[in-house]
This record gives C-alpha cells, sequence and structure tokens, in this order.
C-alpha cells in the first residue's frame, strides 16, 4: 500500500464526507505523502461543498483505537527534506480545514499528539475520548510547535496556549475539553464517532450557504488564525529545522528506549 492510500474518504447519502487517516499499525502517523492525500480530499470536498452543495460536512476520523500520533518522524533519519515536509503538509491541511465552506468535525479519539494535535486546530467542532491522550511534546525533540500557536490559541485563548505548547506533558481528552481545545470528551471511542457523526449529519441539514458564510466571518474575526499568521508560525517552526539542538535531539525519536 502506498502512503497516499493510507487516506481514506467516502461521501454518504447526507452529504457527509468522512476522511479516515487510515495506518493503524503506525498509530495513523502521519508522512508527507499522507498529508498530500489529506490536503487533496480536504480541498476537493470543500470544492464539492460550494456551490453544488454535494458535500455538507466533513468528518475526520483516525483508524482503529486512536486518531493520530502525529509524524513519523522515523522518516528524518536518512532525508532532511522530511521534517520540512511534514510541517509544511501540516499547516497547508489546518489551513484546507479551516477554509472549508462546510462544517469540521474531528473525531479525535484516543490521542491526539503533536502533528495529531494540530490537526484539531482545523476543526469546527472537535470531539475527544475521556482518556485521549493530547498535547505537543515536541520541544523536547528541538522542534518548535510554533506551526500549532494560532490555531490552539484561537480554540483556547493564549494563556492555556502558551502552557499547552510549552509543557511536554499530555493531557486527557477531559481536560481539553475544559480548556476548549476540544467541544466535548466522551467515554469511549464509539462514543465518540457516534457522537462526531450525530453532530455532522445535524449540520450538514442546514442551509449550506448560510453556514459557508458563517465560518468565512468566523475567519475573518479570529485573527489569531489568519493566513499570514499561519504562514509566520509555520515559518518559526521551519527555522529551527536542521539547527544544531533539533539535530542532536530529534533522534531521540527513533532511538529505543533503555
Amino acid at each position: 500500500m502506498s502512503e497516499a492510500q493510507h487516506i481514506r474518504s467516502s461521501v454518504d447519502a447526507a452529504g457527509i464526507a468522512t476522511i479516515t487517516i487510515a495506518r493503524p499499525d503506525k498509530r495513523n502517523a502521519l508522512t508527507p505523502a499522507m498529508l498530500d492525500a489529506l490536503l487533496a480530499e480536504i480541498q476537493t470536498h470543500s470544492a464539492n461543498a460550494s456551490p453544488n452543495t454535494t458535500t455538507r460536512a466533513i468528518l475526520l476520523t483516525g483508524e482503529g483505537d486512536l486518531f493520530c500520533a502525529g509524524f513519523d518522524l522515523s522518516l528524518c533519519r536518512d532525508d532532511d527534506s522530511v521534517l520540512p515536509a511534514l510541517l509544511s503538509g501540516l499547516s497547508a491541511c489546518i489551513a484546507a480545514l479551516r477554509n472549508a465552506p462546510c462544517p469540521v468535525i474531528i473525531s479525535a479519539h484516543g490521542a491526539a499528539i503533536a502533528g495529531g494535535c494540530a490537526l484539531l486546530g482545523g476543526g469546527d467542532i472537535v470531539l475527544t475520548t475521556d482518556d485521549a491522550k493530547i498535547g505537543y511534546p515536541v520541544v523536547k525533540l528541538g522542534i518548535s510547535p510554533a506551526v500549532s500557536a494560532p490555531t490552539l490559541a484561537s480554540a483556547c485563548g493564549h494563556g492555556p496556549a502558551r502552557a499547552r505548547l510549552l509543557d511536554t506533558q499530555l493531557i486527557s481528552g477531559r481536560e481539553a475539553a475544559r480548556l476548549g481545545l476540544a467541544s466535548e470528551s466522551l467515554p469511549s471511542r464509539d462514543a465518540c464517532e457516534t457522537r462526531a457523526r450525530e453532530i455532522a449529519t445535524h449540520l450538514a441539514a442546514k442551509p449550506p450557504h448560510a453556514l459557508a458564510a458563517t465560518k468565512s466571518w468566523l475567519n475573518t474575526i479570529t485573527p489569531e488564525a489568519n493566513e499570514s499568521t499561519l504562514r509566520t508560525a509555520l515559518n518559526t517552526s521551519l527555522a529551527l529545522v536542521g539547527q544544531a539542538e533539533e539535530k542532536q535531539l530529534l533522534p531521540q525519536a527513533w532511538t529505543p528506549k533503555r
């Protein structure tokens, strides 16, 4: 199976486009090709959402026990171009999700870590599970999570955003919901998936042009996550790639723990 095939997509009769990160044997860890495929799916469904309204809502989920454990950093071992590609692809996917004219619902069950957590910033409504592990533990690898800062600040405010980006400790889904990083926390994966589809179905039945106009306005009044800020945030993360600290610490991502 090619890396791009780890992103699956389907549209049901209600117009709900379900995009699934499908690499459960690797905890749905993202590769550059997967991010390219994810971006293409988001853009395709966004185009179908306007003007012909084939797509009425986007539901992003992960196959298996968890949503997404972040980047597959083992690919960086022998190729210096991988990390920049991962960061750039992630930023593009977050922006595409935010700019989609239809509602975006994310089922972040089990875990949403590093790049997986960053994807939550693209959702309009984020569901998770009580025992999920959520956060940005990448500073300890010499990688800046600045790429996630604008959308995180938009979701839960500047104070909580600063704490989460600087603190490498993961938080539970219940705590993520308390902070505003998630809309709701559910007791199990099945409950999370069911609730996410319930919300997607509810929103898919709403007038699409009114929803699109509302999303556009919401993006206008949240300057923390506008196009310019997202680009600057990406450049901040990219600036550390290849620096001495990152080169020293990043190998911890693929070095077995003793």
